[in-house]
């Protein structure tokens, strides 16, 4: 049988002094959580219960908008936003090749098309270069706020509106993250699409997502797909999907949104700590950010020399380097029947041998991202 690949990466990764993964500080106290986890229990209702409907309040008034879904994960937000939208085989949907898998994914198993676009040097979909993509085919864009950081929102829009266009919001790294007027992330879109894996800035404790919109015969009919397409019990109204939140999940969810405003301006802390301290170095290029804009690193990348070295050389000096990613979207093998090929995005493709990852949650303490720092201006000779 074929082992899970996963756990030898999270034994690699256990051997970081410094590294991304943070829950065993961050769950250290759960006694709140257990108790809650312990109600549900007692009440039995482990498939969308009473903690489901309260996370999904909570979620709207942090994320300022009229509904919001609980789905089995970020994915499956997008999945269910672009079914629900009524995205079909043979439609075309834009999105940046430059993305986790997840989102070329969700759209595929739609049945439509991904229409790769290339990316800016901030790593978000290049808005300049959309209108040339879209035929009569193109349903949807689905950009990417990428690690956290707002897309160009304003003509992105101008341009879904002048096309007539949805627009779905991959939100998956941006909870709290808005533009220059404070807009949030996910209030853009006629959905906003976010993830709580275990190591998103919100998370729980597996795979959950959430959808948040502010149109509402969307929401009521997303709340049918997400759950059979039942009214009730005994009465199914369409053939829908099982992407329900688990009801354990919304009770871990409903104590760590308690906690998200502190995770995000601790992220940033540190992300303006590593900026200042690394801009001296002549080898790395930092990620530009928009002025006003508030971006709240999900990742804290940064573009390097040598890149593939100072990784080595980071995680030899058990500091938790990662690669977030090798390879855009285009040149994976399930993008081949799309017919996508090398040399086609440049941006992307020469970006994504330059950028690198490094540490930045809420309990890296100043001497460790003093010791990251003093590592890597080592390894560039620097003083």
């Amino acid at each position: 049988m074929k082992k899970n690949f996963l756990i030898k990466q999270y034994l690699s990764d256990k051997k970081m002094k410094i590294r991304h993964n943070y829950l065993s500080e961050q769950f250290k106290n759960s006694k709140k959580i257990f108790k809650l986890i312990n109600d549900t229990v007692k009440f039995n209702d482990f498939t969308l219960g009473r903690y489901v409907d309260l996370f999904e309040k909570e979620f709207c008034k942090y994320q300022k908008v009229k509904y919001a879904l609980g789905v089995g994960s970020g994915t499956d937000a997008i999945f269910l936003s672009l079914k629900a939208l009524g995205i079909k085989e043979g439609d075309e949907v834009i999105t940046p090749t430059y993305s986790f898998y997840a989102t070329a994914g969700a759209i595929a198993t739609t049945g439509a098309k991904p229409v790769f676009i290339d990316v800016k040097n901030d790593l978000n979909i290049d808005e300049e270069k959309i209108e040339k993509k879209i035929t009569n085919k193109t349903k949807a864009i689905v950009p990417v706020h990428w690690s956290g950081r707002i897309c160009n929102m304003k003509k992105i829009l101008k341009i879904s509106k002048k096309y007539n266009l949805h627009v779905v919001e991959d939100a998956c790294h941006a909870i709290l993250a808005h533009d220059d007027k404070k807009k949030l992330a996910g209030n853009f879109g006629i959905t906003g699409c976010f993830s709580m894996h275990p190591l998103k800035n919100l998370n729980v404790w597996g795979d959950g997502g959430i959808i948040t919109t502010n149109n509402k015969k969307l929401y009521k009919k997303l709340n049918l797909m997400r759950n059979h397409g039942l009214i009730n019990r005994d009465n199914c109204k369409l053939y829908g999907y099982n992407s329900r939140l688990d009801t354990i999940q919304a009770a871990v969810g409903l104590e760590m949104i308690k906690n998200i405003h502190y995770i995000t301006n601790s992220r940033i802390k540190n992300a303006m700590y590593l900026n200042n301290n690394l801009r001296t170095i002549k080898q790395i290029e930092l990620i530009k950010e928009r002025n006003k804009f508030k971006s709240v690193y999900h990742l804290y990348q940064f573009y390097c020399e040598k890149r593939d070295k100072l990784h080595n050389f980071l995680r030899k000096n058990k500091i938790d380097s990662k690669i977030h990613y090798p390879k855009p979207l285009h040149l994976h093998n399930a993008a081949k029947k799309f017919n996508y090929h090398k040399g086609q995005f440049y941006n992307a493709e020469k970006l994504s041998k330059k950028v690198i990852s490094i540490p930045v949650h809420e309990f890296i303490t100043k001497k460790q991202l003093d010791f990251i720092i003093s590592k890597i201006k080592y390894f560039y000779k620097q003083k």
